[in-house]
């Protein structure tokens, strides 16, 4: 079963760097433990112009 996540772009970039920051060291580990397409979320969160940096491990 995949998370639920949230609809709106904005709280969608908040909700995932949130959990980045608090709970998860990779984008990977919080993708493969939600169950979420890794994929699908980067480009999502990169139409409305939010890019992955591996290094901060957060959306900016």
């Amino acid at each position: 079963m995949e998370y639920e996540l949230p609809k709106d772009i904005n709280m969608l970039f908040s909700f995932i760097n949130m959990k980045l920051r608090d709970e998860y060291s990779s984008l990977d580990s919080l993708c493969d433990d939600l169950n979420i397409n890794e994929e699908e979320l980067v480009h999502k969160l990169a139409s409305a112009g939010f890019e992955y940096n591996k290094e901060m491990n957060k959306f900016w």
